[in-house]
């Protein structure tokens, strides 16, 4: 007989997900690789949205020079600390805003009882210029958590907080452990990028899901493993009620 699983923690991603996104990652990206001389192609850029951003950066470099030069280090700490600068600057400077229905997920969700957390490929700090920016740090405690039950979210992960960033499951699974979920068919994963679903096929979540108004196409996204392809967060509530 087939086990029912109900729902109790949907994973999310943040920029293009539930951040909107309109290629400033990518932009902010490019122009730091203009100006540390790496030469890359916008598609190779738009291929490793949703990794670990410094990762990237070395994975870049050591196509450039190779894995075993000996300024590879410097060269990818360089770019990744001009990314960061203007990446923050940019969060600072620009209006932060939900993407459609994220914000109606968040409260159905709510009002069933289901985590919420969100991981990224994004570090620390700018993570947290986004979650003030737009009001989703109030009620976290210090280790991102919702202890108060205040917050609109229940944990917020980021790609430096774990040993190895997507595609890997590592923040789905510290997600799981904090929230106390201790079966992966209990958890759905969300995002925008084929590491976003590589890492939830990974993490043998019960749906790994892709959406694509965000960085990817339904093209660009359905060559990859997954459990379904949604045009917005508009269509994860009717889903997530044949699971209830």
């Amino acid at each position: 007989m087939l086990k029912l699983h109900k729902i109790k923690l949907v994973v999310f991603d943040m920029a293009g997900t539930t951040i909107q996104d309109k290629k400033e990652v990518e932009t902010c990206f490019a122009q730091a690789c203009k100006q540390t001389n790496l030469d890359v192609s916008d598609e190779r850029i738009l291929a490793l949205q949703g990794y670990s951003k410094i990762q990237v950066f070395k994975l870049l470099w050591g196509e450039r020079l190779g894995d075993s030069h000996k300024d590879l280090k410097e060269k990818s700490n360089l770019s990744y600390k001009i990314f960061t600068e203007i990446l923050e600057k940019h969060y600072h400077e620009n209006p932060i805003l939900p993407t459609d229905g994220c914000l109606d997920i968040f409260a159905f969700l709510r009002e069933n009882q289901i985590k919420i957390a969100l991981t990224t490929g994004f570090y620390r700090k700018v993570s947290n210029i986004i979650l003030e920016k737009i009001g989703w740090l109030d009620g976290l405690d210090k280790n991102h958590f919702n202890a108060s039950g205040k917050s609109i979210i229940d944990l917020s992960i980021t790609s430096d907080e774990v040993e190895k960033g997507r595609p890997e499951p590592l923040m789905i699974q510290k997600a799981m452990k904090i929230l106390n979920i201790k079966d992966t068919q209990e958890v759905i994963n969300i995002g925008d990028t084929p590491s976003d679903l590589q890492s939830g096929v990974r993490a043998g979540c019960h749906l790994s899901l892709g959406l694509t108004n965000g960085t990817h196409s339904l093209e660009q996204l359905k060559i990859y493993r997954n459990h379904g392809l949604l045009s917005s967060l508009n269509e994860l509530q009717p889903i997530i009620k044949n699971l209830l």
